[in-house]
């Protein structure tokens, strides 16, 4: 193996040359406590920067046992590692200059949530690869060698240095964030021993700062829990931990404009991802498969069965297969809503600011208007009972304005001021005294005894309808087989192989031509002549989860997945399949692992496959 000395003398070599000689300087080199992997050199100054690893061994970087020993601990002390070679290299960036990106050095930026990511990896043993970017030096296109030496052999070992190999502070930081993830890991299975669906610690500070801004509110009012609904967890580091337990089945959540409603429910859509220390929400948990809902005007939809929400059109579409470019409101929800289920939700999350009106209920005057027969839509009020009294599949709903749910709801949560208040009872005197009146008619939820209604679902545990129904697989695989035919229309790539071909830069190597891929930052991307709008897919969080959704719809468009003889969860399961046992390498098309991507979850490949244009 080469050594920092022999690229030293490499880089004298190539002094005030054309920028493409740079690409000589590929390869790994012995820098003594660690390696620099040169992967691939950008071909201009303006161009992409490079992308580099370094490789710091276990007795070097001096990671705690208790940091490495579990796959949960490790996500977290990769993400504190990510996160100090991230400020050391902003320090360091640009401390050199030139043209284009020269001097620039950086590596994933992460916000609050806890990521698994492509920047960095860490070994059983507590060996540590960190990858990165860098923009070697130029001036216009010729090569600055002596600055280029100062960012390689400079400034990057001290990032290394710094980052990377702990001191007693640095590891004290890493034991602290694993034991966060214990703790984490340990209110993610009270909550599935309790049958909860989210829980709220006391003493988190749940409002932002900003709405572009995902810091804490400071001043903010902690969150505590109504004494109705609190629970106390045994956690194995914090100990003794209360706070709010949202149980399975039908949640309200009311109260006035401003007061904290949706506030609470942006905490419990991002509440499926773990936060750092530090956030204010990270105790704040929900289950992992819950998905936010929303009406998605003009959004494309493949083939779903929303025929237990729409039905008759006037047009006489099918329902039982729907598909359209450009969907309304109600109808993407509707689809969304299937979807979700489809993925194996088995928590839906709904705020009524963001749903359409129509979708959601339909009142009495207005029935009395427009009679039924002349309706196409079944509101999903009329719907969600049976979601959890038939399938299991709880629903937690932000409701300002209407009333509608209130029978059919298990507990009733009111954001007064930010403060939660537990109204349930108050509710159920409402729809008692109602009903005498003879305003509600007799339901479930709110409408029975209390008692009653805390048996509802309990002997229906199946996560969602698709797991036996065959007209469910039979839309899977309808839809598999429509963005399957598209593939062979509109694909300029052929269907790969699998297994990729190892390309180097890409020049002329692969076996096949691989699909273009281009990211839109967090709002979607394109693969070949295929678009993805996910500017409404909430929970995606970062847009290195965008760049991964990329990369594995490229993969399963090239493997040939969406050839029809497998279901859409299928190619999903597949996808994830090739991504555990083969780890990053697999989103590269050359077998080549750089930063810049962040593991979503499977209902996000279900959502950006659903929604290919």
């Amino acid at each position: 193996m080469k050594t920092d000395r022999d690229l030293e003398r490499q880089l004298a070599s190539i002094d005030r040359r054309g920028y493409p000689a740079y690409k000589g300087l590929r390869g790994t080199y012995d820098f003594g406590d660690f390696e620099l992997d040169i992967a691939h050199v950008q071909g201009d100054p303006f161009a992409a920067p490079s992308q580099l690893a370094v490789f710091v061994p276990g007795d070097v970087s001096g990671l705690p046992a208790c940091c490495r020993d579990a796959a949960h601990r490790r996500t977290a002390t990769e993400d504190l590692l990510v996160r100090r070679f991230s400020k050391e290299a902003a320090q360091a960036s640009f401390k050199v200059g030139g043209s284009g990106k020269s001097g620039f050095i950086g590596t994933s930026n992460p916000g609050p949530e806890i990521l698994a990511r492509s920047a960095c990896e860490i070994a059983p043993d507590g060996a540590v690869m960190l990858r990165f970017e860098a923009g070697l030096p130029a001036h216009g296109r010729t090569i600055d060698a002596r600055a280029a030496a100062r960012v390689l052999l400079d400034l990057i070992p001290v990032c290394v240095e710094r980052a990377l190999m702990l001191d007693d502070v640095g590891r004290r930081a890493a034991q602290k964030a694993a034991e966060l993830a214990d703790d984490q890991r340990a209110v993610r299975s009270a909550m599935r021993e309790r049958g909860l669906v989210a829980f709220v610690a006391d003493g988190s500070v749940l409002p932002r700062s900003s709405g572009v801004s995902a810091k804490p509110l400071a001043g903010a009012r902690p969150f505590t829990s109504p004494e109705s609904m609190r629970v106390t967890l045994e956690l194995p580091h914090r100990g003794r931990v209360r706070g709010m337990g949202i149980r399975r089945g039908i949640t309200l959540i009311v109260g006035g404009g401003y007061h904290g409603k949706s506030t609470l429910l942006k905490a419990l859509q991002e509440g499926v991802y773990d936060h750092i220390a530090g956030d204010g929400r990270e105790l704040v948990a929900t289950d992992e498969t819950a998905m936010k809902l929303r009406a998605e005007d003009g959004r494309v939809v493949h083939a779903v069965d929303i025929s237990s929400f729409i039905n008759n059109l006037p047009d006489g579409r099918d329902t039982r297969s729907f598909s359209t470019e450009d969907a309304s409101g109600s109808t993407s929800q509707a689809a969304s809503t299937v979807e979700a289920l489809e993925a194996g939700a088995r928590t839906l999350l709904i705020d009524e600011d963001t749903s359409a009106t129509n979708f959601m209920v339909r009142d009495a005057l207005m029935e009395a208007v427009v009679a039924a027969e002349h309706e196409p839509i079944t509101p999903f009020v009329e719907r969600v009972r049976a979601l959890w009294e038939r399938h299991g599949v709880s629903c937690v709903l932000v409701m300002g304005s209407s009333g509608a749910f209130f029978p059919v709801a298990d507990s009733v949560i009111q954001m007064d001021a930010y403060e939660a208040n537990d109204i349930t009872e108050r509710v159920r005197a409402v729809l008692a005294d109602a009903r005498l009146a003879g305003t509600y008619p007799e339901a479930s939820g709110l409408g029975v005894s209390a008692g009653k209604a805390s048996e509802a679902g309990k002997a229906s545990e199946a996560p969602t309808p698709s797991a036996s129904s065959s007209s469910v697989q039979d839309a899977l695989v309808s839809r598999s087989l429509e963005l399957g035919g598209k593939l062979e229309r509109r694909s300029t790539g052929r269907p790969g192989r699998r297994g990729r071909a190892r390309g180097g830069d890409g020049a002329g190597t692969a076996r096949h031509e691989h699909l273009k891929v281009r990211g839109h930052g967090r709002d979607g991307f394109s693969v070949g002549s295929f678009e993805a709008d996910l500017r409404l897919v909430e929970q995606l969080v970062d847009a290195e989860q965008s760049a991964a959704l990329a990369q594995m719809v490229r993969m399963v468009l090239e493997h040939g997945l969406l050839d029809g003889t497998r279901a859409l969860r299928g190619v999903v399961d597949e996808a994830f399949h090739v991504l555990d046992e083969q780890g990053w390498e697999a989103l590269s098309p050359y077998g080549d692992a750089a930063c810049g991507l962040a593991r979503p979850r499977p209902c996000e490949l279900f959502a950006a496959l659903n929604r290919l244009r």
